[in-house]
């Protein structure tokens, strides 16, 4: 089928805008069609656009002869134009219909395509991810990114009307944030350079000048684990505040969420509807266990961890049986937590790292940062490090830097809570992990 050319059209309503009272008005409708029901005498097209779908009714007898050539060589998914006239009436679903005057075929779908857009028929995660622009065209997909738009806005604006500042720091970097193996290499001027685990090192420097700061983007790391929650590259939603402790962010951290989740219920009602998901509202202040409390919880529950070890994930979905709900764990052993978290002062085997959960997940971490040039040093010896590879960061502490505290979230888990979903491949559009690096 020859293509027709766009021309001057351009959409005068969003499927969703159209209603009844807009009946015997003229109408440029653009999208996608979804099905197409033939009963003879007349053939019906439901058209989907980004906001929802529309009936084009197109009774044969009344026709003109070039509509219904256009008709009957449709196919789903291709991608059209209509202009028609909004007729109503009682028979359809919504009160009114499309009668069309003209139909432009703007792109072809070849098929048989590889998975079904209403997802009528299911597919297979990696069937849907092979194929993801198509599969981002179902309804419910729409609705996951329309809620993480909504999402995005609400924490970019809870934070900037309390005096954070969003910047964005480099994803190509000289040393490792956090230590540790899980790094990518990359060939930098033939010189060995990696891409950023999380913006840490250089959010903490920048509270010496900007004292509240924020930022939003994507990371990286060699994640050997490959599970429902762990990807390669992931969006990190990260602040860091000048004259504060865990205390003051953990407080920011739990209000922010409340925030998020109050505004997503109320503005994505439709969106949580076609998701079939209700949003837990965190009750505030949430609930803070320390890491020794926690053990002993689950002590009773038969699972017996040593103090200083990680907590595994079966005690992780034991936990969220205990406590359904958001709530902070604290006081995390220092060997447990990264070099730049600050060792409590009455007890240096205890940290002031914390983690917020929702049930069984973790969906952030952060503390009170180490501000002592002299114990930083000896935190990174500890943990094996060469202070040497963080003499630009040590240098830093030469210009005052001031007492600091600050968290990172994992937006894909933040997401997973809003929408319901138990795979974190379901809410990031393009997911990266040791097995996958296309589409």
């Amino acid at each position: 089928m020859k293509l027709d050319p766009l021309g001057d059209w351009r959409r005068t309503l969003y499927s969703a805008d159209l209603k009844p009272e807009h009946d015997g008005e003229d109408v440029t409708l653009l999208g996608w069609v979804q099905e197409i029901r033939d009963l003879g005498a007349i053939k019906f097209l439901i058209l989907q656009d980004r906001q929802g779908t529309v009936q084009i009714t197109i009774p044969r007898k009344k026709a003109r002869k070039e509509i219904l050539e256009k008709a009957d060589g449709l196919q789903t998914q291709y991608c059209i134009g209509v202009r028609g006239v909004v007729k109503k009436t009682e028979m359809s679903q919504r009160g009114f219909e499309i009668i069309p005057k003209e139909i432009r075929v703007l792109g072809i779908a070849e098929h048989p395509l590889p998975l079904d857009v209403t997802g009528k028929t299911p597919s297979a995660i990696d069937t849907r991810l092979n194929a993801r622009v198509l599969d981002l065209c179902n309804e419910k997909n729409r609705a996951i990114w329309r809620i993480q738009h909504s999402t995005l806005t609400t924490l970019r604006t809870f934070l900037s009307d309390r005096g954070f500042i969003e910047v964005h720091t480099p994803r190509i970097i000289a040393t490792a944030t956090e230590g540790g193996a899980a790094l990518f290499s990359v060939d930098y001027f033939n010189k060995e350079a990696y891409l950023a685990q999380s913006p840490q090192l250089y959010k903490e420097e920048l509270t010496l000048c900007f004292e509240r700061i924020f930022e939003i983007g994507p990371f990286f790391r060699a994640e050997v684990s490959h599970t429902r929650r762990h990807l390669s590259e992931f969006i990190s939603i990260d602040i860091e505040q000048a004259f504060a402790t865990s205390e003051d962010v953990m407080t920011t951290l739990e209000q922010a969420m409340a925030c998020t989740c109050e505004t997503v219920k109320m503005n994505c009602q439709e969106e949580l509807k076609i998701l079939n998901h209700k949003i837990d509202i965190p009750k505030l202040p949430s609930k803070r266990f320390t890491y020794t409390q926690i053990l002993e919880e689950l002590g009773k529950e038969g699972i017996d961890i040593p103090w200083g070890e990680d907590i595994p994930t079966t005690a992780f979905r034991t936990l969220g049986e205990l406590h359904p709900y958001f709530y902070f764990i604290t006081e995390w052993p220092t060997i447990s937590k990264p070099f730049y978290i600050k060792p409590k002062e009455e007890n240096p085997d205890v940290s002031t790292g914390f983690d917020f959960m929702w049930k069984w997940i973790e969906l952030a971490s952060g503390g009170t940062r180490v501000h002592s040039k002299s114990l930083l040093i000896k935190r990174l010896k500890d943990q094996g490090l060469n202070p040497e590879s963080f003499k630009h960061h040590l240098q830093v502490f030469d210009y005052g830097l001031p007492p600091h505290a600050g968290w990172a979230a994992g937006f894909g888990r933040m997401l997973m809570m809003l929408t319901g979903n138990r795979n974190i491949r379901e809410v990031v559009l393009f997911p990266r992990d040791r097995t996958r690096l296309t589409p």
